[in-house]
């Protein structure tokens, strides 16, 4: 068995509209989802991704207004990390970022910036042949735009700790990759059949990590359907303590902390997102499961306004 690379990565944020704004104006990416969160179904749960909501470029936020602005420590992922197609990308992103963000570096290898809580992504010049995963937008030439998740990027003092699990339950494999900054034993990749991921660790800072927005809750990774109990069962003899499979509707999931502290999700590549909505006007509405359909006249009531990104950006 092996993982088709990162399913998402599910983010916290303090403002909804500032949030969709970011991610659909600016980045480009289409607003796939907006529903709650299953766990709290008070505060919205909000899904970007290309443009069939594909796993593996579908970034998601629990927004919990007013929350403080938090930071990444050890246990935690600092970075996520996308591909672009060539150096020219990167020269257009550099560009287009500047306005929007307060922190914009760029090398040799790749555009790196925050969002506008404090959330740090990086861009990389794509070195393999998976699918390139893109949203329509209307200021961003399709082979300039971002294809997908390439990986993230945590924080662990103790990276050999967690190497048993990644390698032997989760069959990561190792990389080595220097120009990258990914030492032995610091890195692997999820590939499985159409596409992979990378998960590498970096020192931690002094500081001790805050949960709050500007930061990542957690990191999920593909599985088929028909392999996802069989994950489970690995995650559980390897120790990982799994949680029961969930039922997300969009898909199922497991959840279990990785030794380095890091909260690991397995998603199953489907039913996805179109099975209860248009794939024409996906993110239009508030979505509910049919488990939380009947508390929509309470739920409603309680979430920020949002716009319909697509009206607004093609205007």
């Amino acid at each position: 068995m092996r993982l088709e690379g990162v399913h998402h990565v599910t983010c916290i944020t303090a403002d909804a509209p500032r949030n969709v704004d970011f991610y659909t104006r600016v980045l480009g990416l289409r607003l796939v989802k907006k529903t709650v969160n299953q766990d709290d179904p008070t505060v919205y749960h909000l899904f970007y991704a290309d443009e069939q909501g594909s796993a593996g470029s579908d970034i998601t936020f629990f927004e919990y207004p007013g929350i403080r602005r938090g930071r990444a420590g050890a246990g935690m992922v600092h970075t996520v990390e996308w591909r672009v197609t060539s150096a020219e990308a990167l020269d257009f992103w550099e560009e287009r970022l500047r306005p929007d963000t307060a922190v914009l570096a760029r090398d040799d290898d790749g555009v790196t910036f925050e969002d506008p809580e404090g959330l740090r992504h990086r861009l990389l010049v794509s070195t393999v042949e998976d699918a390139p995963l893109v949203a329509d937008h209307p200021e961003i030439p399709a082979d300039l735009a971002l294809q997908g998740f390439d990986g993230v990027r945590a924080f662990s003092a103790n990276a050999s700790a967690s190497r048993a699990l990644l390698e032997e339950a989760l069959a990561f494999a190792p990389v080595t990759a220097p120009e990258r900054g990914l030492s032995p034993g610091s890195a692997w990749e999820a590939r499985g059949a159409s596409r992979g991921g990378l998960y590498a660790y970096d020192e931690p800072p002094a500081e001790r990590g805050l949960g709050g927005s500007g930061t990542v809750h957690h990191v999920a990774w593909a599985s088929s359907l028909e392999e996802h109990e069989a994950w489970r069962a690995r995650v559980a003899e390897a120790g990982g303590s799994p949680t029961p499979v969930i039922d997300r509707f969009w898909f199922r999931s497991i959840y279990f902390r990785e030794p380095s502290g890091v909260l690991f999700e397995i998603a199953t590549l489907g039913p996805g997102f179109a099975v209860d909505e248009d794939p024409e006007h996906l993110g239009e509405a508030l979505i509910l499961p049919p488990a939380f359909e009947h508390l929509r006249a309470q739920i409603e009531p309680i979430l920020t306004p949002l716009p319909d990104p697509r009206t607004a950006t093609r205007r």
